[in-house]
């Protein structure tokens, strides 16, 4: 990349400062962020001070902290030299991927090995994404290698969000002809019937996250008229009964309020040619009191099948405002004392 570390890391104590030198400065400003935010966001983050002198930065503080925060900066100038941009996501994301992977929801068994030494991209028409910790990216490598995936785990960690980018992929690749996104409607309940407008009005505000997903990956013109075209379906779980899915990438999102009949419903709608994701948090539940959830029926019944995919999150996992990850990890810490 053309980086050169003036001062590598050791594990000496006499050494409190690691410079690294960055040849284009005009990346380097970019690197730095309007009023070296980016900089200030890795301070933050990591516990060091980043002094700019010139074509350098000079890391200070402990040793470990301090060369994790040389390799986030190295691995940032890459994506810049590279064309692309660097936000506060990215630079989450490289201080996420350079930790250990402990706690993330990886297993030893999940052999990386293909996305070692260079990152997951998932191509779509709006924008590229990134899988930003080890569990998200051993999660894309089973959605593209499994015929049934699942991903569980709390809210903020991307499970459905890279589940329909996923699928925008491999639909503009020309590997599935259609994409399915279904949901529960559990909360809505009997209570369809009291609000306005026809059966689709009642039901598309359970459904906006999966639209919004949609809109993130595809021009919205061309999301409506695929809609229209029946090549892209937004649909309650109800909805696919008696069908079978083929040449389809399908995602049921919020599984765990579906029941045991519905899953097992839902999971036999798979057909030749098609892919299917379920993804769901054990934690929020909304099924009445003495329903079992479907997810939790699924993931005891089919644990060790070929073929089919078990990916877990954390809240280290949690990609959204920093605040969420803190908030889960209260409430999972309350749930585990009561």
């Amino acid at each position: 990349m053309g980086i050169s570390a003036l001062t590598p890391p050791t594990d000496s104590d006499t050494v409190h400062e690691t410079r690294l030198e960055f040849p284009d400065n005009r990346l380097l400003i970019d690197l730095c962020g309007e009023f070296d935010r980016n900089l200030a966001q890795i301070e933050h983050k990591l516990g060091v001070h980043i002094l700019r002198r010139g074509n350098l930065l000079a890391v200070v503080g402990e040793g470990a902290a301090r060369g994790q925060a040389a390799v986030v900066l190295q691995q940032l100038y890459g994506r810049l030299e590279s064309g692309k941009g660097v936000d506060a996501g990215d630079i989450d994301g490289a201080i996420r991927l350079g930790d250990s992977g402990d706690g993330t929801g990886s297993h030893p068994g999940d052999q990386l090995e293909m996305f070692q030494g260079g990152r997951v991209e998932i191509h779509t028409r709006k924008k590229l994404i990134e899988p930003r910790t080890e569990a998200q990216k051993a999660y894309v490598r089973a959605l593209y290698e499994n015929e049934l995936a699942f991903g569980i785990g709390p809210a903020g960690t991307g499970k459905t969000y890279l589940a329909v980018a996923v699928a925008v992929n491999m639909f503009i690749g020309g590997h599935v002809d259609r994409i399915i996104l279904s949901r529960p409607a559990v909360e809505a309940g009997e209570r369809l019937g009291f609000l306005p407008g026809d059966m689709k009005d009642k039901v598309d505000p359970y459904m906006q996250p999966l639209y919004d997903a949609l809109n993130d990956f595809l021009p919205g013109k061309q999301v409506a008229k695929l809609i229209e075209e029946k090549r892209i379906e937004i649909a309650p779980l109800a909805f696919m009964r008696g069908r079978t899915l083929a040449n389809a990438f399908v995602v049921l999102d919020e599984a765990q309020n579906a029941t045991t009949m519905q899953m097992k419903m839902f999971l036999t709608r798979l057909g030749e040619g098609s892919r299917m994701v379920i993804t769901g948090d054990r934690s929020q539940v909304d099924l009445p009191r003495g329903v079992a959830s479907g997810l939790a029926d699924a993931e005891r019944l089919l644990t060790g099948i070929e073929k089919i995919s078990f990916n877990y999150f954390t809240s280290k996992d949690v990609v959204r405002h920093p605040l969420v990850a803190k908030i889960i990890e209260a409430y999972d810490a309350d749930g585990a004392q009561s």
